[in-house]
């Protein structure tokens, strides 16, 4: 198992930055622009156990897997979501975004990405695994929801 964890200071509201995390499809695809559908399967008034298939577009590869909601917190000055799925049978995948108001204009954000292999020759390739995508994914949330405020 391979944990991941980064922080990064957005300069936009918290409130802007959790639509992302939070909001509709649309929204989503903003920072996860190769996820194709978000439909619900489960949905619970407390969202914690709430289930969403999605489809994930790689090249002309579509995978589908079932997004379980773990966590979920919404209050004005902190919002967490935590997440889970299993990935081509291959790897069972936590995600958490946390999200914490520093001010009106700015938002510290904590992305932590867990990543459990199901199959022993899977454990190989996590040796090799860098930070890589998590540091391209809290670099793109960034930068999408401040060109968004800038405008």
């Amino acid at each position: 198992m391979k944990t991941w964890t980064k922080n990064i200071e957005i300069n936009a509201p918290i409130e802007h930055v959790w639509k992302f995390f939070n909001g509709s499809l649309e929204e989503m695809q903003k920072i996860m622009p190769q996820i194709v559908e978000n439909t619900p399967v489960k949905v619970t008034e407390e969202v914690v156990g709430s289930v969403y298939r999605q489809k994930y577009k790689e090249g002309k590869h579509i995978q589908e897997y079932d997004v379980e909601t773990f966590e979920y917190l919404d209050k004005p000055d902190k919002k967490r979501l935590k997440v889970g799925f299993t990935l081509a049978n291959l790897f069972e995948i936590m995600a958490l975004y946390e999200l914490r108001k520093i001010n009106e204009s700015k938002t510290s954000f904590t992305y932590t990405v867990t990543n459990r292999p199901l199959k022993w020759l899977v454990k190989l390739f996590l040796i090799f695994a860098s930070e890589k995508v998590v540091v391209k994914f809290v670099d793109r949330v960034k930068s999408v929801a401040e060109a968004e405020i800038s405008n």
